[in-house]
Parts: C-alpha cells; sequence; structure tokens
C-alpha cells in the first residue's frame, strides 16, 4: 500500500498553492451536497417531474457518494493518494458539466450518480494531502483549513444556490464547478505530480463492496424518503429498513474476519479513532438539525424569501472562517480536546438562545445565534479531526479519514431527515393541544375575540387568523424543542471528548 509519508512537504509560493488547490476541491464537493437543493423546484419545471421525482437530484448524489466514501482508503492504496484525487477532481468537473448540460431528468440523475461516485474521495484525500503539505509543527494549521471549508460550504450551498438560479439558471449551479475544478486538478498536478504507489497485491474485497453498496443505498433512499411515505406504515420503507439492518451488520461480521477487508473497521479499536468518530457523527447531527430547522422556520413563519434565509444562515461561517485556522495554529500548544469543549459549549450555547426564540424575534437576534454557532463548529470539526488521525499510521490516513467523512454524512443525513420529520409532527401535536384553548369559556380568548370584532373582520376571517396564529406558535415550540435536543446532545458529548488519549499532534500520523 502506498505511503503517505513519502510526498514531499511543500514550502513558500508551493505551500501556499497546495494549500488553495487542497482546500478548493474539498470545498467545491462539500457545497455540491447543498447547492442544488434550493434549485430543485426549478429543476422539477423545467423536467415536467413531481418534486417528489425532483428529490432524487440530491438523493442520487448523497447515495452514490456515501458509497464511495469508506473505500477512499481501498483504491488510494492501489492507485495512490495524489492520482486518485487529480482523476477524481478531473471526473467530477466533467460531471458537473454533465449535469448543467443535461437534455432529461434520467440524464441529470445519471450525472449526478456518477458526480457522487468519483467526487467521493476528493474530501478525505484533500484532508491527508493538505496534512501531508504543510511541516509537522504546521499541521495543525492545515487541520484547521481543511475543517473550516468543510463547515463554511454546506452553509453557503443554499445562499449560492438561490443566487445563481435566481439571475442566470439552476445549470450555473453545475458550471460554477468547471473553472475551479480545472484549477484544482492543474494545480495539484504541477505541485506533485504523478508519483506511483507500491502496491501491495491483494486479493479484492467483493463481498465487502456489495454488502457496502446493500446497507449504505437503502440507509440512504430510507432517510430521504422517509418523511414523504410516512415512514414505517409503508412497505416500502419498512422493507428497506430490514435491508438496511441486515446488509450493515452483514457488513461488520464480513469485514472484522476477512484478510483484506474493503474498509477497516479495525481502526475502532483505536480510543482516539472511535472517540472521534462518535463525536462527528453525533456531533453532526445536531448540527445539522440546527442549519436545518432553522431556514425552514424562517422561510415558513417568519417570512423570509430563501435567498434572505440563506443570507442569514451565512453569518455561520463567518468566525468559522477566522477561527478555524488560528485553532489549528494553535493545536500544539492547547490540548485539542480543550479546544472540542470549547466547540461543542459554544454550538449547544448556539442552539440553547435559538431554543428561547418567539415569533417576533429580529434578524440581528437570529444573526449573532449564527455567529456564536459559527466560532462552535470551528472548534467541533478541526480538534475532533486531529484526535481522529493523532493514533494512526501514514498508510491508515487515507482510509480513517474516509470512514471519518462517512460518519460525518451519515449524521447529517439522518439529522436532517429526522428533523424535519419531528419538526412536522410535534408541530402538528402541539397545534392540537393549543386548539383545546380556543373556547368561549376561557376568559384569554374571549378578550381576543372581542378585540377582532372591533376590527370588523368576518367570523371566517377571525377564524382563519386564530389558526394562523396557532400554527405560527405550534411550529415555533416544534422549532425551540429541536434546538433543546441538539443543544442537549452536545452537551452529552462533552464528557465522551476527555476519554481521548494525548499527545494530539497532527504530525504523528504522517509519518
Amino acid at each position: 500500500m502506498a505511503n503517505p509519508g513519502t510526498l514531499q512537504e511543500q514550502k513558500g509560493l508551493r505551500l501556499v498553492l497546495a494549500t488553495f488547490a487542497l482546500a478548493l476541491g474539498s470545498f467545491m464537493n462539500v457545497l455540491d451536497m447543498s447547492i442544488a437543493n434550493v434549485a430543485l423546484p426549478a429543476i422539477a419545471g423545467d423536467f415536467a417531474v413531481t418534486p417528489t421525482q425532483g428529490t432524487w437530484v440530491i438523493t442520487s448524489y448523497a447515495v452514490s457518494e456515501a458509497i464511495f466514501l469508506p473505500l477512499t482508503g481501498w483504491i488510494s492504496g492501489r492507485i495512490g493518494e495524489v492520482r486518485q484525487f487529480i482523476f477524481a477532481t478531473i471526473l467530477f468537473t466533467l460531471a458537473s458539466m454533465l449535469c448543467g448540460l443535461a437534455t432529461s431528468f434520467e440524464m441529470l440523475v445519471f450525472s449526478r450518480v456518477l458526480q457522487g461516485i468519483v467526487g467521493a474521495s476528493m474530501i478525505p484525500l484533500s484532508q491527508a494531502l493538505l496534512m501531508q503539505a504543510f511541516p509537522p509543527s504546521k499541521r495543525g494549521m492545515a487541520l484547521g483549513i481543511w475543517a473550516t471549508t468543510t463547515v463554511i460550504a454546506p452553509v453557503l450551498g443554499p445562499l449560492v444556490g438561490g443566487l445563481l438560479t435566481d439571475t442566470l439558471s439552476w445549470r450555473w449551479a453545475f458550471y460554477i464547478n468547471l473553472p475551479f475544478g480545472l484549477i484544482c486538478a492543474y494545480l495539484v498536478f504541477t505541485l506533485y505530480g504523478l508519483p506511483k504507489p507500491q502496491v501491495k497485491k491483494q486479493p479484492i474485497d467483493l463481498v465487502g463492496i456489495v454488502l457496502l453498496v446493500i446497507a449504505v443505498a437503502s440507509m440512504q433512499i430510507l432517510l430521504d424518503k422517509g418523511s414523504e411515505l410516512d415512514w414505517w406504515s409503508s412497505p416500502f420503507i419498512l422493507t428497506l429498513s430490514i435491508i438496511s439492518v441486515i446488509g450493515w451488520v452483514s457488513f461488520v461480521l464480513w469485514e472484522l474476519g476477512a484478510a483484506n477487508p474493503v474498509v477497516d473497521l479495525r481502526l475502532f479499536k483505536l480510543r482516539n479513532f472511535a472517540v472521534s468518530a462518535i463525536c462527528l457523527g453525533l456531533g453532526s447531527f445536531a448540527f445539522y438539525i440546527y442549519i436545518v430547522i432553522g431556514p425552514l422556520w424562517m422561510q415558513t413563519q417568519l417570512g423570509y424569501t430563501a435567498f434572505n434565509a440563506g443570507q442569514v444562515m451565512a453569518f455561520t461561517g463567518v468566525l468559522a472562517f477566522f477561527c478555524g485556522p488560528i485553532f489549528g495554529a494553535n493545536i500544539s500548544r492547547i490540548d485539542a480536546r480543550w479546544i472540542a469543549t470549547l466547540g461543542f459549549s459554544s454550538m449547544a450555547g448556539g442552539c440553547l438562545w435559538a431554543a428561547s426564540f418567539t415569533t417576533l424575534v429580529d434578524q440581528h437576534s437570529l444573526i449573532v445565534a449564527r455567529l456564536i454557532m459559527g466560532v462552535g463548529i470551528a472548534g467541533f470539526f478541526m480538534p475532533m479531526t486531529a484526535i481522529s488521525m493523532s493514533q494512526l499510521k501514514g498508510y491508515q490516513i487515507a482510509s480513517g479519514s474516509g470512514i471519518s467523512n462517512f460518519l460525518r454524512n451519515v449524521g447529517g443525513s439522518v439529522g436532517t431527515a429526522l428533523s424535519t420529520t419531528m419538526w412536522q409532527d410535534n408541530a402538528a401535536r402541539h397545534h392540537a393541544r393549543l386548539i383545546e384553548h380556543i373556547q368561549p369559556a376561557n376568559p384569554a380568548y374571549q378578550m381576543f375575540n372581542e378585540q377582532m370584532q372591533g376590527t370588523g373582520l368576518t367570523s371566517d376571517q377571525q377564524l382563519g387568523m386564530i389558526d394562523q396564529l396557532i400554527t405560527s406558535q405550534a411550529y415555533l415550540l416544534s422549532t425551540n424543542q429541536l434546538m433543546l435536543i441538539a443543544a442537549t446532545m452536545l452537551i452529552c458529548l462533552l464528557p465522551l471528548i476527555w476519554f481521548a488519549k494525548p499527545p494530539f499532534s497532527a504530525a504523528k500520523g504522517a509519518h
């Protein structure tokens, strides 16, 4: 297997270019997960498909990427990390062009599947190569820069996608990748060339690959379609649930016993890797509750447009952009567990503040809450990644990074699916509970009713206004509950961070 430690460190301008190129590759790939979301109505309209069918633009990309993320280490061990990253970037760029040129919905979905397959390795490999580009003493800063790109991209995705769709066309949400993809691939090739890996001839774990495909595909489709089909009341979702559980159990048992596993699950025997994996998965779950439910509430209940909601959410990335490299540069001097504790606490604080909002909340308060969350996520992804990598040998970095990013994606997918379902269901329950108080015997209702009658509203208009107010309060209560759940999860993860064992030098795993 190729040894990443043989790659030459970069210096001066070459280091700046390497950092820019690798961070750009990661940013571009993560951005594509969310940039198309706001373009779905336009895409569905252009191809005359239902909104339900339109969601396959998202699902197809998510499923294919989720399947190939854990395979990063296995593939890079055969063709080399640099070669794999360059080929993946070029193919991802070409697939993006095909998405923009799609003449049918089927062609668009196929191109999105191709994007996910070829682009899955870009995120973990950008992390591995970026660490190796920096000298040992600066690898913490490298992790900070990398973590910042993966955090800001999903926040900016809806904003950029909405702007391009409104001003140009939904096709530009894909065309935007073309210049950046070519620049990224050219710079990496110029700096590193195409080094040949020292490949160990090993049998291909076909059984492991098949089981992984079955487990991931069934789980991702289940998460994406569950809410729409009313979860387990649907035979289709129930069948997918059974297949997914059987697939995952079979995959884990097979990989643990395989002589040459396609995914090295033995990495979970390393305490730091296991702690980081759990924190990244569950922390991402909580993070996606925040970034998904917030815009939904703003658009459906506060009257914000998709673009205005995206502008508010974009402030999440402002402090993350500045704090990420700062935390990374000081991780060799400050215990990574303290930085992670600050990050998790700030994220929990942002969620707790958001849980106190009312329907009269102003934009300033919404923005400040996002700024606090920005500090939190800068102190979340970077130190947990450093902890994850701290006990890995050089040849394990790509595999470990692939698994960690896979768990981060799964946490985000599960958080998105469950939070939207819970948001709707809880709102319906709160609505039913609040409506019980609308009766003549209630003095508060009598007073409000008299005030409405004084405005000259008809009986139907009065009932409509009451229902609108109750619905608004029901969704507010549901939103606040989910923010509390996210905050509680993050607080509960704080003790787990301290089970990690120092040292956490990012340099250790790169040798």
